[in-house]
């Protein structure tokens, strides 16, 4: 089992920058696809970026593609989302997510293990 806590939330205007963390701890960090998804309010839980065990792999939602980029540091155990010209449409809670040896498809990539959450607000 992994345990996952995300930190780096908070307000921003829109155009600016956040960059959220997520640390880990449990298993070999190497060995776990990591990802992150968000969910705003009153809407479902969407997928934002993912990035493979080997780091050899990354993958975005179309909403934050050239915005957003996922990166792992495996002597950290630790996985960071820098989010850059962010939107209003951006707010959000954002979550962190791993699973083991993961290969499959991001788009459909439902993951065993989740963080608590951080919250993320952009202001107009």
């Amino acid at each position: 089992q992994v345990q996952l806590v995300e930190s780096g939330g908070g307000l921003v205007q829109a155009g600016g920058s956040l960059r959220l963390s997520c640390a880990a701890s449990g298993r070999p960090f190497r060995t776990y696809a990591m990802g992150w998804f968000r969910q705003a309010p009153g809407k479902e839980r969407e997928f934002v970026a993912g990035i493979s065990w080997s780091a050899s792999t990354t993958t975005y939602a179309g909403s934050v593609k050239g915005r957003f980029s996922i990166s792992r540091d495996n002597a950290k155990n630790t996985v960071y989302l820098q989010m850059n010209s962010l939107e209003p449409e951006d707010t959000a809670v954002y979550y962190c997510a791993a699973e083991q040896y993961y290969r499959g498809n991001y788009y459909y990539w439902q993951p065993h293990y989740w963080g608590q959450g951080t919250q993320v607000t952009v202001s107009s």
